[in-house]
């Protein structure tokens, strides 16, 4: 199906039907209790830097992880799976020193939820999935300052917050998804910036 024609479907069925979310995905991710070793995989085994913890990362060195974890929601009846996304994004990436990896990320974890949508969808013709692409608060704030002694400063800008922002809708979308899931920001006005940049990303 086309991007216009499974939107059309999405919102075919919101009148008829309520249609149930996925659950957490870092705390399915903990229930696995992996090591550094294990973040790394074999891509990043000589990388110089800690990697535990970078959940995202996992949609690249343990597919086979995340991919059990939306199987199991859908195994559980979920009508939409929300990618492995959550710090997806050049400011929280940037706390592993891992940036340049922030469209990959989004692409490859947008056709991995994909690829398993449409698997439970073949066996189940009758019940379409759909996939959510997760746009996450980011590690910084744009209205707070981080320094108490400092009210003034800010350690990131609107414009900051749109460009890396569209950096990961740009991979969400050619990955695959759905829907655009704006969530869990702490700071209104990071989410303005989310909202903009999807605005501005289809415009």
């Amino acid at each position: 199906m086309t991007r216009e024609s499974r939107t059309a479907l999405l919102e075919s069925l919101f009148p008829q039907r309520i249609l149930i979310l996925d659950g957490a995905m870092g705390t399915m991710i903990q229930t696995f209790k992996l090591t550094e070793a294990d973040f790394r995989g074999q891509r990043f085994a000589d990388f110089p830097h800690d990697l535990k913890g970078n959940n995202d990362l996992l949609t690249l060195t343990q597919p086979d992880i995340i991919r059990s974890i939306h199987n199991g929601y859908l195994e559980a009846g979920a009508d939409i799976l929300e990618t492995n996304t959550f710090n997806s994004n050049a400011a929280s990436m940037a706390d592993y020193y891992m940036q340049d990896l922030v469209y990959e990320l989004n692409a490859a974890s947008a056709k991995l939820a994909r690829e398993a949508a449409q698997a439970y969808e073949a066996k189940t013709p009758d019940k379409p999935r759909f996939v959510a692409g997760v746009i996450g608060p980011t590690t910084k704030t744009a209205s707070i300052s981080p320094d108490v002694n400092d009210p003034g400063f800010r350690n990131i800008t609107f414009d900051q917050l749109v460009t890396d922002y569209t950096e990961s809708i740009r991979g969400l979308v050619d990955g695959g998804v759905d829907i655009l899931l704006v969530e869990t920001i702490f700071d209104s006005l990071n989410s303005k910036a989310a909202l903009f940049a999807i605005d501005q990303f289809f415009e």
